[in-house]
C-alpha cells in the first residue's frame, strides 16, 4: 500500500504531494498524521489518499515510519474542504490543513489530562493495630468510596496508602479530566416565539443560504436555538459562529442552559488544554453543537444539520492574515456538502450579502419588530459644533450628561461607546508640529495614561510619554482624539460614587476577562460600561436604559469604501443595547457632521433606506458588489527590495488590460496608506474588475504574482476589509 502524503511545512517548494510506502505493520488511513523520514528528517505530514498502487519506481520511495495519533485527525469532509480552499484562495494545502487542528496538538505540546483515583475494593481486610493511618484511611473510603490520589497522599501519607494497594483493600484507576471553559451559569428561559420568528423557523428547512435580517432586540438567538434543536432531534449537529470572544461569554450561557454537554465552545481565547479537549469531544460525537469565533467554522463535526452565522456582517470573518479566507466561504462549501442550511443573520447585513437575498441568491427572512413588543429606543443627534460654540469643549453633551444623571438617580445603567482604546490617539508638539511616532510602523503612537506609555496598536512597541517635545525642547504638547480610558477617567470624576467599567483590547488581555467585567456589570446598579466596539453587539442587559455614543464619526471618514456601511452597522448596533426589557431607552449620538446621510438613516433604524443609497453610490461609482477588488499588498524590510518586486509583477499585470480591455476598471501600483509596519515597508497593486471577468483575471493575478515574488513577503486580497 501507497500514502499520498502533504509535508506539514507551510512553504511553496513543498505544496505538493509526496508519495511514500506504508509498512505492512502499520495501519495507515486517510487523515492521519504521520512521521516519515524527508530531506535527512524526520518531519510530520498528513496524508490525504492511501493507494494500492503507485506510478513511481517503488525502490526509491521511503517507507513511513509511524503514526503521531491513535485515531484519524482529519475527517473525509476536511480533505475535500482543503482542495475546495486551496483552489478558491490560493493556500498551501499545509496551511490549510493546520487549521483543522488545534496548533498546540499539531506541536506536540497538549495532551490528554489523566488523574489517578483510588478506589474502595474490600473493606474487610484485617489490620494490625499499628496501622492506625491505615485503618483512619479505610473508615474514610468507606465513606466516600473513591477519592483522588493526590489528596489521600496529602491527608493519610503515602505508607497508609501503599499498604492498603498491598494488601488489595483498594485499587488505583486513571480518569480522563476534561478542561472545561468556564460559563456564566444561567437559567434556560422558557420563551414564546412570535409570529416573525415561528415563521423563520419553518422556512429554514432546505439546503440552501438564508439571511435572517431582524431588528436589534428580535430574538434571533431564540430562533438559532429553536432550529439547532430541531436539528439534534434529527440526530444531526450544528455549528454556530459569533464575530467576537466578547460575545461567546453571553451566547455559550444561554445555549448551555439549553443543551447542557451537547455544547463545546472554540476560540482563541481558551488554554491550550481547554481548546485541545473542547475539539476532542466535538471530534468524538460527545458533543454535537461548536459555538465560537471565525475558527469553530473547522470544527471537527460530522454530519452537520445546520450553520448559523451570526452578525454576519462583521469583518472580523475574513482572516486577514495567512492563511486568508473567507468564513461565508467555508461555511457555504460545509453546508452544500453536508446538504444544509446555512444561516447569516444580521440587524444591519452586509451590502454584498443584501444585494444577494435581493437577487435571490440567499432566502430573505425578516423580523422586523422586538421580541418583547417595545420599541426601538429613540436616538437623539447631537451637533457637537453647537456644544463648541455654546461654551461646551468637554467630552460629553450636555444632553448626555443629564441623560446619565438620570440614569443614576434612577439606579439603572448606562453603555457608552468610543471605537478608539487609550487616552488619546496621539501626542503632538504645539510648537513644532511633532507627532511621536513608532520606530517600526507608519503610525502615531497612542497615549494609554493608566500604564504611562505609548503604544503601537500594531506591533505593539512601547515608548516613555513625552513630558517635552524630542525635536524643539518645548514642553507644550497637544493631546490627540479621547480615547475609551479617558473617557472612564471623566466618569469616574463626574460620578465618583458610581461603578464604571471599562471592556477593550487593554481590559481583556487575560483569561475570562470579557466573563468578569460583563458578569460586574450585570450585578451592579447604578453602572456604566465603557467599551469599544466589543459592547456594540449581542449583549442583552435588562438594565440599560442608555447608550451614549462619544464620537460617531470616528469610522465616518476612513478612505475605504465600506466607511459608511460601517458606521451605520456599528450606530444600529450600538444603540440597540438600550432599552431591551421593560425599560424604556435612549440613545445619544454624539456627532460634528450631523447632516450626514449616514446619520439620517441610523436614527430611524431604516436599513433598506441606507441600503438603497448605498446601492446606488456602488453601482454608480463601480464598486463591491458590483465590481471585485483585488489588492496584491508586498512587504520587506529592504525597500528598494519591495519597489523592485512590485514592478516586476506590475508590468505583467498591465499586460492584462490589452486582454481584458475595459473589463479592468481600475488599475494602478502605489505606496500602502499606511508605508510601514513593524519596520517592513509595504506598497500595494490595487484593481478594480468587472465581475464578469474577475475569476480569470484573479487566476491570472494569482500565477504572476507566484512566479515574480521572490522573497518578499505578498499577499493577495480579494475585496479586502481593510485598505490601509
Amino acid at each position: 500500500m501507497f500514502a499520498e502524503v502533504i509535508i506539514d511545512q507551510d512553504a511553496r517548494a513543498l505544496d505538493k504531494i509526496f508519495e511514500y510506502i506504508i509498512p505492512d505493520n502499520l495501519n495507515v488511513g486517510e487523515g492521519d498524521r504521520v512521521l516519515l523520514p524527508f530531506s535527512n528528517r524526520i518531519v510530520q505530514a498528513f496524508v490525504v489518499k492511501v493507494k494500492d498502487n503507485c506510478e513511481y519506481d517503488k525502490s526509491k520511495l521511503k517507507k513511513i515510519v509511524s503514526k503521531v495519533d491513535e485515531q484519524r485527525v482529519v475527517k473525509p469532509e476536511m480533505l475535500e474542504l482543503m482542495k475546495f480552499m486551496a483552489k478558491k484562495n490560493h493556500l498551501t494545502l499545509a496551511s490549510i490543513l493546520r487549521l483543522f487542528i488545534p496548533a498546540e496538538m499539531r506541536e506536540g505540546k497538549v495532551k490528554e489530562l489523566f488523574h489517578t483515583f483510588v478506589v474502595l475494593e474490600n473493606e474487610d481486610v484485617s489490620l494490625s493495630k499499628s496501622a492506625k493511618k491505615q485503618a483512619e484511611l479505610l473508615e474514610y473510603l468507606k465513606d466516600v468510596k473513591r477519592d483522588s490520589l493526590t489528596n489521600l497522599l496529602k491527608n493519610f501519607g503515602a505508607s497508609a496508602v501503599n499498604g492498603l494497594l498491598e494488601k488489595g483493600a483498594v485499587r488505583k484507576e486513571k480518569q480522563e479530566i476534561k478542561r472545561t471553559p468556564f460559563v456564566m451559569s444561567q437559567s434556560d428561559k422558557s420563551v414564546k416565539l412570535n409570529y416573525s420568528q415561528q415563521n423563520a423557523i419553518e422556512k429554514i428547512k432546505e439546503d440552501k443560504t438564508y439571511l435572517l435580517h431582524g431588528v436589534t432586540g428580535s430574538g434571533k438567538t431564540e430562533v438559532y436555538m429553536n432550529l439547532i434543536e430541531r436539528v439534534l432531534e434529527r440526530g444531526k449537529n450544528a455549528i454556530m459562529l459569533v464575530p467576537e470572544i466578547s460575545l461567546t461569554p453571553q451566547i455559550m450561557s444561554n445555549f448551555k442552559a439549553r443543551f447542557g454537554e451537547n455544547v463545546a465552545l472554540l476560540h482563541s481565547g481558551l488554554s491550550a488544554g481547554e481548546k485541545f479537549d473542547e475539539w476532542k469531544r466535538l471530534f468524538s460525537g460527545e458533543a454535537r453543537i461548536a459555538i465560537g469565533a471565525r475558527s469553530a467554522i473547522f470544527a471537527p463535526l460530522e454530519n452537520l444539520g445546520i450553520i448559523i452565522i451570526d452578525e454576519e456582517h462583521e469583518q472580523s470573518y475574513i482572516s486577514e492574515s495567512n492563511p486568508r479566507y473567507d468564513t461565508h466561504d467555508v461555511a457555504q462549501f460545509r453546508a452544500k456538502y453536508n446538504h444544509a442550511p446555512l444561516v447569516l443573520g444580521s440587524a444591519t447585513p452586509s451590502v454584498e450579502s443584501y444585494e444577494k437575498a435581493k437577487t435571490g441568491e440567499y432566502e430573505l427572512l425578516e423580523l422586523p419588530v422586538r421580541a418583547n413588543g417595545k420599541e426601538l429606543p429613540q436616538i437623539q443627534i447631537v451637533d457637537m459644533m453647537n456644544e463648541i460654540r455654546m461654551g461646551n469643549t468637554g467630552i460629553f453633551s450636555n444632553q448626555l450628561l443629564a441623560e446619565l444623571y438620570n440614569v443614576v438617580n434612577n439606579k439603572k445603567q448606562a453603555m457608552i461607546f468610543i471605537n478608539r482604546r487609550g487616552y488619546s490617539s496621539f501626542m503632538r508638539c504645539r510648537d513644532c508640529g511633532y507627532i511621536a511616532k513608532c520606530d517600526d510602523c507608519d503610525v502615531s503612537l497612542v497615549y494609554h495614561r493608566e500604564e504611562k506609555r505609548l503604544k503601537c496598536h500594531y506591533c505593539g512597541k512601547q515608548f516613555k510619554v513625552l513630558d517635552r517635545c524630542p525635536k524643539c525642547k518645548s514642553e507644550n504638547i497637544k493631546y490627540g482624539a479621547v480615547g475609551t480610558e479617558q473617557v472612564m477617567n471623566k466618569l469616574q470624576e463626574l460620578f465618583p460614587d458610581v461603578k464604571v467599567l471599562r471592556m477593550d483590547n487593554d481590559t481583556t488581555q487575560t483569561k475570562n476577562a470579557h466573563q468578569k467585567i460583563l458578569t460586574e456589570f450585570k450585578n451592579t446598579t447604578p453602572a456604566f460600561l465603557v467599551g469599544t466596539q466589543m459592547i456594540a453587539k449581542g449583549h442583552d442587559f435588562d438594565k440599560v436604559v442608555l447608550v451614549g455614543i462619544v464620537d460617531a464619526d470616528q469610522t465616518l471618514y476612513h478612505a475605504d469604501y465600506r466607511s459608511t456601511e460601517r458606521t451605520f452597522s456599528l450606530l444600529t448596533q450600538v444603540a440597540g443595547r438600550a432599552g431591551r426589557s421593560e425599560f424604556e431607552g435612549k440613545v445619544v449620538l454624539q456627532t460634528y457632521s450631523p447632516k450626514h446621510y449616514v446619520y439620517k438613516f441610523a436614527s430611524n433604524y431604516d436599513y433598506k433606506g441606507f441600503f438603497r443609497k448605498e446601492e446606488n453610490i456602488r453601482q454608480t461609482s463601480q464598486f463591491p458588489p458590483f465590481s471585485r477588488i483585488i489588492r496584491v499588498l508586498f512587504s520587506d524590510h529592504d525597500e528598494n527590495y519591495v519597489r523592485e518586486t512590485l514592478k516586476v509583477c506590475y508590468t505583467e499585470i498591465e499586460k492584462l488590460k490589452e486582454k481584458y480591455g475595459k473589463g479592468i476598471i481600475y488599475l494602478d501600483a502605489m505606496k500602502s496608506p499606511i508605508k510601514r509596519l513593524q519596520d517592513k515597508y509595504r506598497y500595494q497593486i490595487l484593481m478594480r474588475l468587472k465581475n464578469d471577468i474577475a475569476d480569470q483575471v484573479e487566476d491570472e493575478v494569482y500565477s504572476i504574482v507566484k512566479s515574480a515574488a521572490g522573497k518578499a513577503s505578498v499577499f493577495i486580497e480579494i475585496n479586502p476589509q481593510n485598505m490601509s
